[in-house]
């Protein structure tokens, strides 16, 4: 099962859900997936969704889901990372107004750099390459393992410090 989560945050991320409902249509996905999509307006056709779930069932979902596809919240993307999930990070564009600023670019960045997710470029035109790396077994990504909760505060300063 594949769980896609988009937060709570007043932004949507329509663009996102249409390009899963496109994979689908593709035949590049087949596989159940369940995605909380907040304040999105787009409507999925291909898969199940609900706008909002309570913190257990988000839970509940990880726990079942093989692959997450998280936008770019450190604390979404370690608690799937912190179950062993493979993780898909999405990033969130305030061009598009999906937020209020670019910071999610530097999350996704840091995570996908230090090999612990694979990061769907900007424009979500790879988005199908990840899960077919995941599927085929390529992605090649490191097991994050149940890590300090200030771990992803040091990775992202790590980063930062490395690329600016």
């Amino acid at each position: 099962m594949i769980f896609v989560t988009v937060g709570s945050r007043n932004y949507p991320f329509d663009r996102l859900f249409k390009k899963l409902d496109e994979l689908y249509e593709d035949g590049i996905l087949t596989e159940r997936m369940f995605a909380q999509i907040g304040t999105s307006t787009y409507k999925p056709k291909h898969y199940e969704f609900e706008d909002f779930i309570s913190p257990d069932e988000f839970m509940k979902k990880i726990k079942e889901a093989d692959i997450v596809v998280s936008h770019g919240a450190s604390g979404s993307i370690m608690k799937a990372l912190n179950e062993d999930k493979k993780v898909i990070a999405v990033t969130r564009l305030e061009k598009y107004g999906e937020h209020i600023n670019d910071h999610q670019i530097q999350n996704n960045e840091a995570f996908s750099n230090n090999g612990y997710v694979l990061m769907a470029d900007l424009e979500l035109e790879n988005l199908g390459e990840c899960f077919q790396k995941i599927y085929r077994g390529t992605d090649r990504l490191k097991h994050w393992g149940n890590r300090d909760p200030m771990a992803i505060v040091n990775l992202i300063d790590k980063f930062i410090q490395k690329n600016w």
